[in-house]
């Protein structure tokens, strides 16, 4: 989409997960010290810096998950190079996996990339896109090797609770399955909603900004994989750096993996990150306050257009998936549709909205096939941008 949209000359787009925000100036200046200090233009330890895994050690333990930093923990090229070397390291070809659908549209590319299979199970979306445990359950088979999912969801911005992520788990626990978990967009939380599926303070009983994640429980340490990135909440998708870890029994074989693909990640990059889990927390508070009200705007603007779109309201991420599929179904009524499906399917509504309101978004069929009927819009741009975009799309309807 971003290419066909670089084609027209007045475009606005809210389709790439950019986030509308420059890297914080304490990040430059981090980076700035180390390229004067002459210390960036070499290769680092294959798992990354020691004082910038020494670092995300320390901020791990301040959500209750604890990691040796010598042993099990990897810094990456992005979390997408940490996802690719984690399949390629626990999989063999033929191995499946299993995702929810709608998710991220690249673990799928992955997944194929290993020779394995993706298996989609389906999001319940009369209940804001949560798991449905039981349909997890039947999608599991003798070749399935991982359950993999991205908390918060990318496309639908859910949170999951932690009641649905233990439930995994122990489903992962009795068919011997890893979990992978991308916890990308943590950082992202629209306090006040959804705090069941936030971490709980049973001291003062109050739901802190904070998601739970299953790799805080030891007991599932041997079999959960989380990933995280500094690409969306301190602004860097440019730099590309993110880590993984997990139980040193397993981060041993995807390091051996890593290294055949990057060697390391960017050592520059390496102290941007190092400057952003030193100085980068205001500016992260500041882009979760001004996402919130860009999440309120988009919200209000789509409001004005029920006659088009319905949509979950997201908590966390900076997306928001509405369906259309309902309304075209009514528009389409008495013409030939299959399945059931509207007659106009989520590419064609996309490519609609980019040639005649210059308005470019993302087809929800790319996050799997329960995202058929929606599309993505990234509110994470600016205001500006997102009031512009909704002029054009009401003057088209």
């Amino acid at each position: 989409m971003e290419l066909r949209a670089s084609k027209h000359p007045d475009v606005i787009s809210l389709a790439q997960g950019i986030p509308g925000f420059d890297t914080p100036a304490c990040i430059k200046r981090r980076v700035e010290r180390a390229l004067d200090r002459g210390v960036v233009a070499k290769y680092s330890l294959s798992s990354g810096l020691p004082e910038l895994r020494e670092l995300i050690e320390l901020d791990l333990a301040k959500n209750n998950m604890f990691y040796d930093w010598e042993k099990e923990i990897v810094v990456t090229a992005g979390a997408i190079e940490g996802i690719t070397a984690t399949i390629l390291a626990i999989t063999s070809q033929g191995d499946e996996i299993i995702i929810p659908s709608p998710t991220y549209t690249s673990y799928r590319e992955v997944i194929n990339l290993a020779g394995c299979k993706p298996v989609y199970v389906p999001l319940d979306e009369a209940q804001g896109w949560a798991f449905d445990l039981e349909k997890f359950e039947r999608a599991i088979t003798k070749k399935t090797k991982a359950i993999f999912y991205c908390n918060p969801n990318n496309p639908t911005g859910t949170i999951y609770t932690k009641e649905q992520l233990i439930g995994l788990a122990k489903l992962a626990e009795k068919h011997d399955l890893f979990i992978i978990c991308d916890e990308v967009y943590k950082d992202f939380i629209f306090t006040g909603e959804e705090s069941k599926a936030l971490r709980f303070d049973e001291s003062n009983r109050r739901a802190l900004d904070s998601i739970f994640s299953l790799a805080e429980v030891p007991e599932f340490r041997k079999r959960v994989i989380r990933l995280f990135s500094f690409s969306k909440p301190y602004a860097m998708t440019g730099w590309r750096v993110g880590y993984l870890h997990s139980d040193e029994s397993v981060v041993k074989e995807i390091a051996k993996v890593h290294d055949s693909l990057v060697t390391c990640a960017p050592v520059i990059s390496q102290y941007a990150a190092m400057g952003a889990l030193e100085m980068g927390d205001k500016d992260v508070k500041r882009f979760v306050n001004d996402f919130k009200e860009h999440r309120d705007l988009i919200c209000s603007r789509l409001d004005k257009l029920s006659n088009v779109f319905s949509y979950a309201k997201p908590n966390s991420a900076y997306y928001v998936f509405p369906s259309f599929a309902p309304h075209f179904a009514k528009a389409t009524r008495g013409k030939k549709a299959m399945d059931g499906k509207p007659k106009i399917d989520s590419w064609e509504f996309a490519l609609n909205l980019l040639n005649k309101a210059q308005v470019a978004v993302v087809p929800g069929i790319a996050f799997g096939p329960n995202g058929e009927g929606h599309i993505r819009f990234n509110f994470g741009r600016s205001k500006e941008d997102i009031n512009r975009a909704f002029d054009r799309i009401e003057e088209q309807f």
